[in-house]
């Protein structure tokens, strides 16, 4: 017998039936309540949400059905009516007992997703999060003849459904009860479902209400019709108060057609880092989606809090953030641009608002200018900087000076700042946040400027050398001071230059500081690290303390006998000169500060013994 004729007598396999998934809904509630949503109260949201798109379902077939949603709060209990499309017995099952199916799924319904709020189907589950029992009486709409259904569900995932008379529902719609579980009573109380709603709501297109009380409030603060625009700047700042808690500085209108996007842009009346994430209020299709949006504006627009209305973006499946897709990253873009705009109107035609702005956020437009030369271009004469001159725009110091010189570092411009001055050369200070890519962007949007980097070399250049047989003259001096500095990697050089009330100038190199934190590294380290931390030793100039020749006290300190009198004073020159730098200090450094102030206070003090 061949191998086919042998597999062919074999018995085939029998079929294997299928299974579904069995699943806990305590479970899956307190997954729901402990990692997809934020809070309980989201619980509302889903009511309110799955009223609202049953009522707009019901419209789409009959345009003038009336639009009612009603919440009745009272002993722990809830009650939600709505005049929606309601549902059959088999919509029931289909939808309501079946988790993760959306009712904007049913047959008719798919081509107008858009018009839902809806999009995962999650719905009454959520209400499990805070109650134990939700019993769901409705009424079709598109099938006049089908009689009233309850479905009644318990939080141990059983549930009954059966129809009911017609007196119990005579008209279509839906009414949702809830029965709080122990614990979440607080949840359902009337003053809790009150403000909640109004939350959520406010700009809902239907009429909602919470017993008598209206939730909606249309149309929305920045579409409503006011009689001037002095009188929508005070309306607008009065709901950002309320809103958010602050009077913002101006108002900006983000309107983006296109995108299905109206709001507001509130400008912070004070300076916030641009590493604080500000969050955002985000209304989708009116329902309110999240209070904490993060990615709607570019970075560097983080001087902003913003409250709008989209029927374009898409939430993410708690419906408590924006998901990141193309359609965001246009509308960010886009949003962006009406900021921007802004902006060039405030420079165009009102400086002094702009002036206001600035004094307040100019981190946040020097953040923008960095990637955008028509904005760097547009704030040149606005924008301020700290420089030799005092507070200008890159605009005026241009005009004043040939070379824009900056530095790097604040510590830089502190050390060279003084004595740059008083040779005339302008310094800018480009150790703020931002500030020297700036300033060496300057020629891309101002042709024919000359930018320079100012480092210890160029200023010692501008300094004026002493005479050769005057330093000669002073060979000793400088040795002994030399002598004394050197272990601190610090050479001593002697020019003259004005100020002439400055004795010393310590100047060193972003090169220069990495070598001595590398030699300080070495000189701590075990045998094993100092030896690789030597194999890395650069040939970076050392850092020099300039004396000025010019100076009174300089001259005194020349003339003394003493080599051990003048490296005491070399050692005060050098830590005096470190501190009117503001240059944060080694302990190498404090020592010897504290070393040589004692060592003068002995020698002034010491009784005559031949060394006075």
């Amino acid at each position: 017998m061949d191998s086919q004729t042998s597999q062919a007598s074999q018995p085939s396999p029998s079929p294997q039936s299928p299974h579904t998934f069995q699943v806990d809904l305590r479970g899956l509630v307190d997954l729901l309540s402990q990692h997809l949503y934020s809070s309980p109260k989201v619980y509302l949201r889903e009511l309110l949400q799955n009223a609202v798109d049953a009522v707009t379902a019901r419209r789409a077939d009959e345009p003038d059905a009336p639009a009612r949603v009603r919440l009745y709060a009272e002993g722990g209990a809830l009650r939600v009516e709505d005049t929606g499309v309601g549902l059959t017995e088999a919509d029931v099952h289909s939808l309501l007992a079946t988790i993760g199916r959306s009712s904007k799924r049913a047959e008719g319904l798919e081509e107008a997703r858009s018009d839902f709020l809806g999009q995962f189907g999650i719905g009454l589950l959520a209400c499990f999060v805070v109650a134990e029992r939700i019993r769901v009486v409705s009424r079709s709409a598109r099938t006049p003849g089908a009689p009233p259904v309850e479905w009644t569900a318990s939080d141990d995932g059983s549930y009954t459904v059966r129809t009911l008379p017609d007196a119990e529902r005579p008209e279509p719609g839906t009414t949702v009860h809830l029965v709080a579980r122990a614990g979440a009573g607080e949840w359902l109380a009337p003053e809790r479902v009150r403000t909640l709603a109004r939350d959520f709501g406010s700009l809902l297109p239907y009429d909602v209400r919470v017993g008598d009380e209206a939730v909606t409030d249309l149309p929305a603060p920045w579409d409503r019709p006011y009689p001037g625009p002095a009188a929508r700047r005070v309306a607008l700042a009065r709901h950002c108060h309320d809103l958010f808690g602050f009077t913002p500085l101006d108002t900006i209108d983000l309107a983006v057609p296109l995108a299905g996007i109206r709001g507001v842009a509130y400008v912070l009346p004070s300076a916030v880092s641009p590493a604080q994430h500000v969050g955002h209020r985000v209304h989708l299709k009116g329902m309110l989606l999240t209070e904490r949006a993060e990615q709607l504006l570019p970075d560097w627009a983080f001087f902003v809090r913003c409250v709008l209305d989209t029927d374009s973006l898409r939430p993410t499946a708690s419906r408590e953030a924006l998901y990141e897709d193309e359609t965001l990253a246009a509308v960010r873009e886009a949003l962006g641009e009406r900021i921007r705009a802004w902006l060039t109107g405030l420079a165009a035609g009102d400086p002094e608002r702009l002036a206001a702005f600035l004094s307040v956020h100019h981190l946040g437009v020097k953040s923008l200018a960095r990637h955008d030369r028509e904005m760097l271009r547009t704030m040149l004469p606005w924008l301020p900087f700290e420089t030799t001159d005092g507070r200008l725009s890159l605009e005026e110091f241009a005009q004043r000076h040939p070379v824009v010189h900056f530095t790097r570092t604040v510590e830089e411009y502190r050390q060279v700042a003084p004595i740059a001055s008083a040779q005339g050369i302008g310094v800018i200070n480009g150790g703020y946040t931002y500030d020297s890519e700036l300033v060496q962007a300057l020629p891309s949007v101002r042709p024919g400027t000359v930018v320079a980097e100012l480092d210890a070399e160029t200023v010692t250049a501008h300094l004026d050398a002493v005479d050769p047989a005057e330093e000669l003259a002073l060979s000793g001096f400088l040795a002994a001071a030399r002598a004394r500095l050197d272990p601190l990697g610090c050479d001593v050089v002697l020019r003259a230059f004005h100020p002439l009330s400055v004795p010393a100038l310590h100047l060193d190199d972003r090169d220069a500081r990495h070598e001595q934190a590398r030699a300080d590294a070495e000189e701590r380290a075990d045998d094993l690290w100092a030896g690789i931390l030597g194999s890395l030793r650069g040939s970076a100039p050392r850092a020099r303390l300039v004396l000025n020749h010019l100076n009174p006290l300089v001259r005194r300190i020349s003339a003394l006998p003493d080599p051990e009198l003048i490296g005491t004073a070399a050692e005060s020159l050098y830590g005096q000169a470190l501190l009117m730098a503001q240059r944060p200090l080694r302990p190498a450094d404090s020592a010897l500060i504290n070393r040589a102030f004692i060592g003068l206070l002995e020698w002034a003090t010491h009784s005559e013994d031949g060394r006075a």
